[in-house]
């Protein structure tokens, strides 16, 4: 695997340390700035909104921008976020510095997912995104953990810092080890192109998919750290090591999913999705009990993750013409999951169900995902049959 690829994830596992920090942040953010734990919650779905309306928008605009150009200045912008939300006076400015950063980000995912697949042969695809993705998974085994850590010694704002810092360095490893313009002979990218590549029905299905099997993943994850100390009863230094313990179980599932994304990719999807929603369902049932909620919390990372490379590779299959804004609508995806699911998450606290409440979310929809995966299933069926080119690839023969 190329070097720039891993160099991708590291990238990622910056950014991404940010995106999830706040399910361990969420008491001392609230404490802070005088707000409710499901009020503080909301920081996660604004950092998701800016991530939809980011993705597809930053990927058009920075179409015909070199590539590392683009990455880098996506960067910037979200050093620049994350300097200002460790100075803000309150919540007004946070949320608004959430919506910025995650504007930045969703440009460098699109962009970065394009540039690891651009860097591998075609039968790679799948392992590469695994890559990139893993460092989203090793964001929630040591960042989320490090940064929940950080903020119970020196205050939430610390956390902010941190990230900030850690993105200047991916910036500069990235500066010197992607090109600056573009491979010679590499076609111009066209936007007419990109926008027909959307046009296939079985991605706006694979879309669907992506939102709601990862909504399922994170909803519980967004309020975890109250969760396990109201209802649990995990002592508050704890707290960082079963975060860690969530982040272990996703980059095993990750790892794994890398492997079989581009072999058996629905069946994947079924056998996780199940199983992510037998374990949100269980875990509503046994939150009360500290060691069975524990051994749940990994299983939900493991699950979580095993889809990602999954929904990830699929989209630049079903349509390899819009290598750009294809993945892009598909990071959209994942963060419509992202935003609905913790605001539902919230309204089940606030109407007084409790922390728990939120598993149950989780395990609904999973249930929906598993649906969305059988309509994929039957799409993809139909498309083979009226002998449509993109349902020819053996990748995703398999069921």
């Amino acid at each position: 695997m190329p070097l720039a690829v891993h160099l991708l994830g590291l990238a990622i596992f910056a950014q991404g340390t940010s995106e999830f920090m706040l399910s361990g942040l969420l008491p001392g953010i609230a404490t802070d700035l005088g707000v409710s734990i499901p009020d503080a919650g909301l920081l996660i779905s604004a950092f998701a909104i800016g991530m939809v309306i980011g993705a597809p928008m930053l990927a058009v605009a920075t179409l015909r921008v070199p590539r590392r150009t683009a990455l880098i200045a996506f960067q910037l912008v979200f050093v620049a976020g994350h300097v200002v939300g460790a100075l803000a006076p309150g919540y007004g400015v946070l949320f608004a510095t959430r919506v910025v950063s995650a504007l930045a980000y969703a440009g460098f995912w699109a962009v970065a997912a394009a540039t690891a697949v651009s860097l591998v042969p075609s039968g790679a695809k799948g392992k590469a995104l695994s890559v990139v993705a893993m460092g989203l998974t090793l964001a929630t085994i040591v960042g989320v953990p490090a940064g929940t850590v950080l903020s119970q010694h020196a205050g939430w704002r610390a956390a902010f810092w941190g990230v900030a810092g850690l993105t200047a360095l991916s910036a500069l490893s990235l500066r010197a080890a992607l090109p600056a313009g573009r491979a010679e002979g590499a076609e111009l990218p066209s936007v007419r192109r990109e926008l027909a590549g959307l046009a296939r029905p079985a991605l706006w299905v694979s879309y669907l998919v992506t939102t709601l099997t990862f909504g399922a993943a994170v909803v519980t994850f967004s309020y975890l750290a109250p969760l396990l100390t109201e209802v649990s009863g995990l002592p508050e230094g704890w707290v960082p090591a079963v975060l860690a313990l969530y982040g272990a179980g996703g980059l095993i599932g990750v790892t794994l999913g890398g492997r079989v994304a581009d072999v058996a990719p629905l069946r994947t999807l079924v056998l996780g999705g199940g199983a992510l929603t037998v374990a949100s369902a269980a875990l509503a049932l046994t939150a009360g009990s500290l060691g069975v909620t524990i051994a749940l919390v990994f299983v939900l990372g493991f699950t979580g993750y095993l889809v990602n490379p999954v929904v990830q590779s699929r989209v630049f299959r079903l349509a390899p013409e819009a290598p750009t804004l294809v993945p892009a609508v598909n990071t959209s995806a994942f963060n419509v999951g992202i935003t609905l699911t913790p605001m539902l998450g919230g309204l089940t606290i606030d109407a007084g169900l409790g922390f728990a409440s939120v598993a149950w979310v989780g395990a609904g929809t999973g249930v929906l995902a598993l649906a969305a995966t059988g309509w994929a299933a039957a799409v993809q069926r139909r498309s083979e049959r009226s002998g449509d080119p993109a349902a020819d690839r053996p990748a995703y023969v398999a069921v």
